[in-house]
């Protein structure tokens, strides 16, 4: 995923969330990357959401490259606990 797609991914939470909140809970080094936790809060409230406020956990993990910037992120959260909220 290059870095456009990255920021549309992130566009489209912040506008379906106005009030996002995403909150560092943790940074994990390891040889290889790194392991970015987070929670996730907000209410659904941009065009044609629900409402509902949401409130979950899960993490990214890094790969870094050559320049030392992230090359590769792959999330992990738990998708039907998102869905439930919702």
């Amino acid at each position: 995923m290059g870095h456009a797609a990255i920021g549309a991914v992130a566009q489209g939470f912040m506008t379906a969330f106005p009030d996002l909140v995403l909150t560092m809970d943790d940074v994990r080094v390891k040889d290889d990357g790194a392991a970015y936790h987070w929670t996730f809060a907000g209410a659904n409230k941009g065009p044609g959401g629900t409402g509902q406020r949401v409130l979950f956990s899960g993490f990214e993990e890094w790969e870094f490259g050559d320049d030392g910037l992230v090359f590769r992120s792959l999330g992990h959260f738990d998708a039907a606990d998102y869905q439930r909220q919702l």
